[in-house]
């Protein structure tokens, strides 16, 4: 009598079960390194929408190519067991990897979008072996589309957990190596199950990528300082992700800068030049200044500036990520840099996306000033489009002003007269701009109501570099800075991204 296939006639419930638990992990694991490399790339290469959409289609394509190669695995345990083994370590090296790489050399592409590709691939593979090593046990309850289901079902749960959970609590090269160490759990759970068909080269292998993967979990933060501290000249003081960028501020000496998403914001040594002239001209050229609204600027740097002026009486700080206003309100050090600003009687902190906030509220302000992020993309380009300026001008009152940093009138020429054009669609304009050695030469675009005479108020002592002459001086362009004929950025047609890539990559890339 002959022995029976193991499984013909339907494998243990356990192995049923395992494999199916085994389908949503592998799901999960891929989608949150799709993620991983998208917040990357988007952090290291900008542009969030553009990266997005590249790491998608070359993840996607990937897996197609993957699942057309899985008909030539003969052995689909093995297929899939050596799969998962090569997903735990370029998965997880990949962030860590990619960030070493930029630090080294400054070249992001070939370790970002080459590891996304094979990992992608890996991934297309996944399902269709699992599919077969199903139908190989004689697993005939469940049926493919219940493989589909609990894929599907990961990559939800992966989509939900990666903002929420992943990113804020483990950063991109800790997340990547834990999510490597589950695909070798993974990998492990099945060489046990299927002990008995599996050579030991693929036993070795699965252990001595365990042993590497685990290594550098146990070792990510240590690694992950080294590898902002090569991305930094200056010492780091702090350095932690919240829901929506990574927040990294350097000292030296008594010099210190705040970096969001790696882009520098300020320079303890020359913010006066931004924000003196980002403040004070539209704060002299309103008639009242009671009531004050700032967007964005979560440092305080802006509000100290506000807080000059004797009439001020209140002021709105609206900013998205709670994390940079509460260090900069919290931290003795910090706190220090924008004179106790935010933690100032006068002074409401807001958390809040600031096209919403605005959209939705009813209170008027005397002046507004944006200190906003540059609009290098398509959802900060919405808050320097007709839209929000005419949403923005319901905010204000009758004889209100309103000041917004509009980039680089040198590197970005083009994309500076688009926000000074938008600015034009509901008040009158002027653009003006300070040399800032952090940035270079950086604009400014005021507005004020038609038919408003311009009557500039004494400004505040102890400035350090504004004054009646330079704020004169600096209404002055020349022709390689000057106007341009430019379309206003409304949220239909967005030229305004466009020609700020366009501009800083023909000066740098």
């Amino acid at each position: 009598m002959s022995a029976r296939p193991a499984g013909r006639s339907g494998a243990p419930r356990a192995t049923q079960v395992w494999l199916l638990v085994t389908t949503l992990v592998v799901a999960v694991a891929g989608l949150i390194y799709e993620l991983i490399a998208a917040t990357v790339s988007s952090y290291l290469l900008g542009d969030t929408v553009r990266q997005f959409s590249f790491v998608i289609g070359i993840f996607l394509s990937a897996m197609g190519v993957g699942a057309f190669l899985s008909r030539y695995v003969s052995d689909a345990v093995t297929g899939f067991v050596r799969a998962q083994i090569g997903l735990g370590l370029i998965g997880g090296f990949a962030a860590l990897l990619t960030f070493a790489a930029y630090a080294l050399t400054e070249a992001v592409a070939l370790p970002l979008y080459g590891s996304l590709f094979v990992i992608g691939a890996l991934s297309g593979m996944e399902i269709p072996l699992l599919a077969r090593i199903l139908a190989g046990i004689g697993a005939g309850r469940f049926r493919f589309e219940n493989v589909l289901s609990f894929d599907y079902l990961g990559s939800l749960l992966a989509a939900l957990a990666f903002p929420v959970l992943i990113v804020p609590h483990l950063g991109l090269i800790a997340a990547g190596l834990a999510f490597g160490l589950l695909n070798l759990a993974v990998a492990g759970g099945t060489l046990w199950l299927f002990r008995a068909q599996l050579g030991y080269g693929t036993m070795a292998a699965w252990g001595l990528a365990t042993a590497l993967v685990g290594g550098a979990l146990l070792w990510s933060s240590p690694i992950a300082g080294a590898m902002n501290a090569a991305l930094y000249d200056d010492e780091i003081v702090l350095d932690t992700r919240s829901t929506y960028q990574q927040i990294t501020v350097t000292r030296f000496r008594d010099r210190t800068r705040l970096y969001l998403d790696g882009a520098i914001q300020f320079d303890t040594v020359d913010e006066a030049r931004y924000h003196e002239f980002l403040v004070h001209p539209a704060m002299a050229q309103a008639p009242r200044r009671a009531r004050v609204l700032v967007l964005g600027g979560g440092d305080g740097m802006a509000v100290r500036e506000v807080l000059r002026w004797d009439d001020v009486e209140a002021v709105t700080l609206v900013d998205l990520d709670p994390a940079v206003t509460a260090l900069f309100r919290d931290r003795d050090d910090l706190a220090a840099l924008n004179d106790g600003s935010l933690r100032d009687a006068r002074v409401e902190v807001v958390n809040a996306d600031a096209f919403a906030w605005v959209r939705d509220g009813t209170d008027a302000y005397d002046v507004a000033i944006l200190d906003l992020p540059d609009p290098k993309n398509l959802s900060l380009s919405k808050l320097y489009s007709v839209e929000f300026m005419r949403l923005l001008k319901r905010r204000l009152s009758a004889q209100g002003v309103m000041v917004t940093q509009a980039g680089s009138p040198m590197f970005a020429t083009e994309a500076f007269w688009i926000v000074a054009e938008t600015v034009g669609q509901e008040w009158l304009f002027t653009a003006y701009h300070s040399y800032v050695p952090s940035f270079g030469l950086w604009g400014f675009v005021t507005g004020r109501p038609e038919g408003m005479v311009s009557r500039a108020a004494p400004l505040p002592e102890g400035l350090e570099v504004l004054t009646p002459g330079s704020y004169a001086a600096a209404q002055v362009f020349d022709a390689g800075t000057g106007p341009r004929d430019v379309p206003p950025n409304t949220l239909s047609t967005h030229p305004l991204p466009r020609a700020y890539e366009a501009g800083w990559t023909a000066w740098f890339r």
